[in-house]
């Protein structure tokens, strides 16, 4: 059956986190008026008679997965749930999550957004921005890795986000407009309206003003994604299977979300959630895709239990008495990335996630040692006229959005948060493969892992998990 894809709009208002750039809050999905979105996974192939079977408990099917099994469909019937569970094909259906990127209040910010650097000269080939890059330049002993590799075109990365400004200066040679794709219903281009994933291509593959892991890699935009909407689980699993299907080398998922497993609405075992992303990921490193994704930006231990109920309570107020996760940074067979700051290689940033998953940090970037200091005091302080833009991650902003709060340099932009942290990961699993195309993802993130810089304890640590990823280590091993 082909996919099929009906524009589902959220009706939901949303308020932004604290921390920056990654974290999100998940609501169900609904649709135009009473209209509610479903996520099903069905046991073992998609049954042949699905658009009947679906239409028989009262709705209509929207989009279809046959790789792992899953479908998306919509619904005004309030009984559409419990009778698509008597389907004894269903192993799991629930209302559809959809996840919002968390982003900053300029009006409430307090700190000075960064105005002495000259705006870009795009006719002034001389003029660069590579000492604003304290991140690019640690990972790669200060460019030295690119004497040794820059990465191919042959190597894709493909980044599953908000989309890509492929106009942009610095990616307009590596970016794969054409091979880009967008699940966004009611878009027809996955042209970046946001920021967000031009921001983080730029880290991975930037070759012009800034300069990102692999200045030669294509990167190829699998936008999720609207300029201001949500992304639906179903969305995302498809996004993933389709970069699988079309053969990209690495994934960049800076996004995700907490779910929880046990109880999940009431009900023990996996939510159908859980269930797509599990299958979407396998069915990706099956292929040889090596899938990174971020830790998440609620500083919070994602290995324990109780930190994990507490945030519930805090957050939203729930009981959850189940083990919760955060997906995708808890799922098996990803590389998991906290994020690391500029000034210390004893302390993660202060939003960073971390715990058991983490398998290796990178830089994202923070606020700066004064801003750290007076978070860890007091998380609920109100000190943003501490914050330094300075020691966040510097790298690509689309050219035609107006500059980003932090500064006022236009195609450029400094955020932080782990979503600018997992692409430089993929930016050296990427360059990694350029060099040894046969390996497998599991050997990629081998060798990540063994000649990361050993920050924080010695050896494995939950904050850091291996250390700080670094291309030249990797290369000259």
């Amino acid at each position: 059956m082909n996919r099929a894809v009906r524009m589902v709009l959220s009706t939901t208002l949303v308020l932004g986190l604290a921390a920056s750039a990654l974290s999100v809050v998940q609501t169900p999905a609904s649709g135009k008026s009473k209209e509610r979105a479903y996520l099903i996974a069905y046991k073992n192939d998609i049954p042949s008679d699905l658009e009947e079977r679906i239409e028989e408990s009262g709705g209509s099917v929207e989009t279809v997965i046959d790789e792992v099994g899953i479908v998306s469909a919509t619904s005004d019937d309030p009984d559409f749930l419990e009778k698509i569970k008597e389907d004894k094909e269903v192993l799991a259906a629930e209302e559809e999550l959809e996840i919002f990127l968390d982003e900053e209040e300029p009006e409430a910010a307090d700190g000075q957004p960064i105005t002495d650097i000259p705006q870009p000269d795009w006719d002034d080939p001389d003029q660069n921005y590579y000492d604003l890059q304290w991140d690019i330049k640690r990972i790669t002993n200060n460019f030295k890795s690119h004497e040794i590799s820059k990465g191919n075109s042959k190597t894709v990365v493909g980044i599953i986000d908000t989309g890509l400004d492929f106009d942009h200066p610095d990616l307009r040679d590596n970016a794969d407009e054409e091979g880009s794709k967008t699940f966004v219903p009611g878009t027809k281009d996955a042209w970046d309206q946001n920021g967000h994933g031009t921001h983080v291509a730029g880290s991975i593959a930037a070759n012009g003003k800034m300069l990102g892991v692999g200045p030669n890699l294509t990167v190829r935009a699998y936008r999720v994604f609207g300029a201001t909407g949500g992304a639906q689980q179903s969305w995302i699993t498809d996004a993933l299977v389709e970069a699988a299907n079309d053969g990209v080398d690495v994934v960049n998922m800076s996004l995700g979300g907490w779910r929880w497993m046990a109880h999940n609405y009431g009900e023990k075992g996996d939510s159908a959630s859980m269930v797509a992303y599990h299958r979407a990921v396998q069915y990706a490193v099956k292929k040889g895709v090596t899938v990174v994704v971020a830790a998440g930006n609620d500083s919070r231990n994602l290995g324990s239990l109780h930190d994990m109920q507490e945030y519930w309570k805090e957050t939203y107020g729930l009981d959850i008495k189940g083990p919760s996760r955060v997906v995708p940074a808890q799922i098996p067979g990803v590389i998991t990335v906290s994020s690391s700051n500029e000034w210390s290689e004893d302390e993660i940033a202060f939003y960073s996630n971390y715990g058991n998953p983490i398998d290796i940090a990178a830089p994202g970037g923070d606020n700066g040692p004064e801003y750290d200091r007076l978070y860890r005091q007091d998380p609920k302080g109100d000190y943003l006229d501490k914050r330094d833009f300075r020691y966040r991650a510097f790298s690509t902003y689309p050219t035609y959005l107006p500059p980003y709060f932090t500064s006022n340099l236009k195609g450029y932009a400094f955020m932080h948060g782990t979503s600018m942290a997992a692409p430089k990961v993929a930016g050296i699993a990427a360059v990694i493969k350029s060099e040894h195309p046969d390996m497998k993802p599991s050997q990629v993130a081998a060798l990540i892992k063994k000649t990361a810089e050993d920050f924080g304890k010695r050896g494995q640590d939950k904050y850091f998990g291996a250390g700080e990823a670094n291309i030249y280590n990797a290369l000259t091993e």
